[in-house]
Parts: structure tokens; sequence; C-alpha cells
């Protein structure tokens, strides 16, 4: 790896748009690939979340780049007319599925609204719901009969509550808060791969108390009251933040 492509990571990790145009600038390829990846999947895989994302990406494809399945891109630049309009000339993409590495909830068998709930790109979910998309479309099960999960999974305790607004919609549009899974596999393949059993939203939400989640408590709990209260289920006082006392200078 060259230091064009160990910056280009970097640049990425942080959606830093500008030093990603100086990398394509100075001589970084379009079609360089990281252990088979492209620049467009190292840029999909990473952790973050952010606004940034829409413009790194674009700039991406702009410089030409191609994405693993062009069908996704519309979604992942949450561009609401380009969406509409490549569903309006192929009715059959809001029954797409798709395969991505994902750092978090897993997209392996997902559909277009799967992956608009794990990047919290709400414009491109309003027009996949308002042209019928199926709010509670499954994902794959693998072969240990984990996941399978619903689009809402991917809300419920999202990297720096992003997908909070879509996790609003979805049960707006009424997303199953009851759904029970074998399990998800979250953050399959990374460092931080947890194997979650018996999973629900809800205790798929409160799993964001986990350390490895890096989930804000109070952001969790929030979380949680939205569901019971979508679930028409008795909201609780929420006021104990179990993790308190490993946060020396009180930001929970």
């Amino acid at each position: 790896m060259n230091s064009l492509e160990a910056s280009y990571l970097g640049a990425v990790e942080c959606h830093e748009v500008e030093e990603i145009r100086a990398l394509l600038d100075a001589g970084l390829s379009p079609q360089t690939r990281f252990k088979g990846l492209s620049l467009v999947t190292c840029l999909t895989e990473m952790y973050s979340r952010s606004d940034r994302f829409v413009d790194c990406l674009r700039l991406l494809l702009d410089r030409g780049a191609v994405a693993d399945d062009p069908a996704v891109v519309p979604v992942l630049l949450n561009d609401a007319d380009a969406l509409r309009s490549a569903l309006q000339a192929d009715p059959s993409l809001i029954r797409h599925r798709t395969d991505m590495i994902s750092t978090f909830t897993p997209l392996v068998g997902a559909t277009l609204l799967h992956v608009a709930a794990e990047y919290g790109h709400c414009e491109a979910a309003r027009v996949l719901i308002e042209m019928g998309a199926e709010v509670d479309a499954r994902a794959a099960v693998d072969d240990f009969g984990m996941n399978g999960h619903t689009p809402l999974f991917h809300t419920v305790n999202s990297n720096a509550n992003r997908s909070e607004p879509l996790m609003r919609l979805l049960l707006a549009a009424g997303a199953n808060t009851d759904v029970r899974l074998a399990g998800i596999t979250w953050g399959k393949g990374f460092e931080w791969e947890t194997t979650c059993f018996d999973v629900t939203p809800l205790s798929y939400c409160q799993m964001g108390l986990l350390r490895q989640f890096q989930r804000r408590e109070k952001d969790t709990y929030a979380n949680i009251k939205l569901l019971l209260a979508a679930g028409k289920r008795i909201v609780p006082p929420l006021e104990n933040i179990p993790n308190r006392y490993l946060y020396p200078d009180g930001k929970t």
C-alpha cells in the first residue's frame, strides 16, 4: 500500500472530502482496490456516519469510481429525485436485494430500505415508503439462523443516533416493534463483532448500552421510550444512566 492509498483510508474514515479530492488530484486512481475492495466500498464500510458521507461518495463517483451495486447509489446519495426516477423506470427495484459490508447491523440480502435505514438517509426512505417498500421486509438469514431483521433494527442504536429520525419515520409508517429474531451478528467480521441472541428492536436498542457499541446512554433510553410508546406499552421512568461511573468527566 502506497502513501496515497494509506491516506485515503484515513480520509474516508473521517469523511474528509477535500482530503479525498487532493488525493485523487495527486494521482490516486478511482479504480484502486484495497484487499479487493473498491474506493466506494472502503467508504461505505467505514465506521463513521455523517452528512459529509454523501459529498465523499458523489466526489468518488464523479471522478469515475464505481459502486459494486449501482442500484443502491441513489439511496447512498440520499437523492430522492434520482431514486424516484429509478423506481419509476424499473418498479422491480422496490424489491431489490443487495449485499454490502456493514460495520454494524448486517446488510446481507438487504432491501434498499435497509440501506437507507443503516445510513440514516430519510429522504431516500420517504421515497421508498411512498412507492411501496415493505417497512417490515426481512434481510437474509445466515446458515446459523441469525439475522432476518427488518429496517427498524438498523435505526434503534445507530452511530451517533444518526438514524433516530428514520426510526420515527418507520414507526409512523407502521413498522412492527415486536419482531423477534434468533439473533443478529453485529459488526460481522470486525474486531467488535458481537453475537446478540433473542433480539427484538427493543432489546437491540438496549444493547447500545454495551461498551463495544459506543452509543450514548441518553440516546439509548430516549429510543427505548419511543419504541415502547410505538408498541403501546407502558413507558416507565428511565432516569438512571448505568454506565455513568465509567465517565469521570460526567459525560454520558
